[in-house]
């Protein structure tokens, strides 16, 4: 009740200053003869938002058409007690200020309500986080035994209205539409998994594309629930470079790239903000939604799946995985904004969360592993040069550090000092050698490593780095750090080293 009292007071001095400047300059009257009057109408309005109650509730508690009632309500008085005492008071204060003030007050009073209502409404996530249960082992229950001529004949003509007859025949061979262990779904609502029993299918073959699914994360989730242990999960979906590729060769050349513009605007940036996402989700109904492939593999392996094959069909593509682990803690609001935390390993193994822009698409922190094991290891040009998780802006953001430089918020709040070893996510971290990753955890990582002086090509080569400045940090840590800024300095500005 008092915040909110304490807006309208603040709403009134805005409105005071309006009103009176717009008197001033129209009849040169001095704005200090309204003080009185003034304040005697904001005391007024706080006493009539306590009779209509306008302050017995707080936005989270209300409906915006109750605050606005109180809001008529208490407006509406102040301006009948205006009409009927100023004219018998013989006062010199002008009516029609008094009244435009009341005016101003209220559509500034509404403007605040709306934006916090929806505020409210924006965060306001209606469907609970789905509950991950706990389960023992299990196997498939149903018997291995192949489906019937007419069995299998029926399915095919499903599936033929849904897709194409070379999509059959893939699916035929690779998903073993003719076993019984096999089950075909082809809805867009997720609940009609809910209605397979547990179990009793060795795959799982989803035809609904997952552009037009309802609540993917718990889709997969509830998949994963069915599934008996390593059980096969097939799903499909449009890419997104499919999509942008459809809509430059629709329009002529120049005005194909100003739709794609806002065609990228409305699909693939308001769906990102806070408080942009579920308006957008209510507007589209989850339909048409662009996917990327780092996206819908990386959501895979976040609700417990590994990827095994990715077969392209056309303009879909085909993706075949396994259930290998129970789905990560799901979170009530996974938005992929432009700024992202990440966690990573710091001083005595401790997970700290750090700030940057997001360079990659989404859910590409849990395909880490896959993208370096789908290419015989890693390698430290793959970060730069071809990870197909890095988007177009984000290569530009990387290669001038402009990606990191929210990690200057953890810097302030002292969790990495200026010159030290890189910060780590867990995956990548695990990889190094035992003996480097004890040194790395007895001292703060930093914002500016050593990768910039010696430019190592090879993962051993960087090793060889990092050692090489934590044994001479640990003997002197004060000139170490400053001798190893000056030098990093020098190799940005003269031999024109680039962020990886």
């Amino acid at each position: 009740m008092v915040k909110r009292i304490l807006t309208d007071c603040l709403l009134w001095l805005v409105a005071t200053v309006i009103c009176a400047l717009w008197r001033l300059l129209a009849a040169k009257v001095e704005i200090f003869n309204y003080i009185i009057l003034f304040a005697a109408m904001m005391l007024v309005w706080v006493v009539l938002g306590l009779v209509t109650r306008k302050y017995s509730r707080s936005y989270k508690e209300s409906w915006y058409w109750q605050d606005l009632l109180s809001l008529l309500l208490t407006g509406g008085g102040l301006m009948l007690l205006l009409w009927w005492l100023l004219p018998r008071i013989n006062s010199s204060f002008s009516l029609h200020v008094a009244l435009w003030t009341v005016g101003v007050v209220m559509v500034l009073d509404a403007v605040l309500m709306l934006f916090m209502h929806y505020y409210k409404y924006a965060l306001n996530m209606t469907v609970p986080v789905m509950e991950i249960e706990q389960r023992d082992n299990a196997v498939v229950l149903r018997e291995d035994l192949p489906r019937s001529p007419q069995s299998v004949e029926t399915i095919h003509q499903a599936v033929l209205s849904l897709t194409t007859e070379e999509d059959y025949q893939m699916l035929l061979k690779k998903a073993a539409l003719d076993n019984r262990r096999t089950k075909i779904v082809a809805n867009r609502d997720r609940f009609s998994f809910m209605q397979i029993p547990d179990y009793q299918y060795d795959t799982l073959v989803d035809l609904t594309l997952l552009n037009d699914a309802k609540g993917i994360n718990k889709r997969f989730c509830i998949v994963n629930k069915k599934l008996p242990d390593n059980g096969r999960y097939v799903c499909c979906y449009r890419p997104q470079y499919y999509l942008r590729e459809k809509i430059l060769s629709r329009y002529p050349v120049g005005i194909n790239y100003i739709a794609y513009f806002f065609w990228f605007l409305w699909r693939r940036v308001l769906p990102r903000l806070l408080l942009m996402s579920r308006l957008y989700y209510d507007l589209t109904k989850g339909r048409k939604r662009p996917l990327s492939k780092a996206e819908v593999l990386g959501r895979l392996y976040y609700c417990g799946f590994e990827v095994e094959d990715i077969v392209p069909m056309g303009h879909i593509e085909y993706v075949f995985a396994r259930r290998h682990s129970q789905p990560y803690e799901q979170q009530q609001l996974k938005v992929y904004g432009p700024l992202i935390k990440l966690q990573r390993v710091c001083k005595d193994r401790k997970m700290v969360a750090f700030y940057k822009f997001r360079t990659m698409h989404p859910y590409s922190e849990y395909i880490q592993k896959y993208v370096f094991d789908s290419r015989g290891g890693m390698n430290i040009a793959d970060k730069s040069d071809s990870d197909w998780r890095i988007t177009h802006w984000g290569r530009f953001l990387r290669r001038y550090w402009l990606d990191e430089l929210p990690m200057l918020i953890n810097w302030l709040k002292g969790d990495v000092k200026l010159v030290g070893v890189r910060p780590l996510s867990q995956t990548m971290f695990d990889t190094y050698p035992p003996d480097l990753q004890e040194k790395r955890t007895r001292t703060k990582p930093g914002l500016i490593p050593p990768f910039y002086i010696d430019h190592p090509k090879t993962f051993e080569e960087l090793y060889a780095s990092e050692n090489k400045y934590l044994d001479e940090y640990f003997r002197r840590p004060f000139l170490t750090d400053v001798r190893y800024f000056f030098l990093t300095m020098r190799s940005i500005l003269f031999r024109r080293m680039h962020s990886a």
